[in-house]
């Protein structure tokens, strides 16, 4: 396995300290009701373009539903030649959880 999973409190530290992107791969209307910061929404019609332009020396943070999804992703970005690429455990609703309101 090439990816890693990271928490939630490992994803904002990793976010805050190394500046790492954050993907949310999850479907339109589900990314505008809420996402993490700054984070860019991918689908397979912009995959392509975001690998050509990314930084992948920079951490990657693949973000999904609930963190199995994101797997996969994680997966696939790893052997795009992205240095570290993690899967969020527990995806977006984690993070909604563990963030103050």
């Amino acid at each position: 396995m090439s990816f890693k999973c990271i928490s939630v409190d490992a994803a904002r530290e990793l976010i805050e300290r190394d500046n790492a992107q954050v993907i949310d791969i999850r479907d339109m209307r589900s990314y505008e009701a809420g996402h993490i910061a700054n984070a860019e929404r991918i689908d397979n019609s912009n995959i392509e373009g975001f690998i050509q332009h990314a930084d992948t020396a920079r951490p990657l943070i693949v973000c999904c539903y609930h963190g199995n999804t994101s797997k996969g992703a994680a997966e696939y970005f790893a052997s795009k030649g992205f240095a570290e690429a993690y899967s969020l455990d527990g995806g977006y609703a984690a993070w909604r959880l563990a963030s103050p309101e």
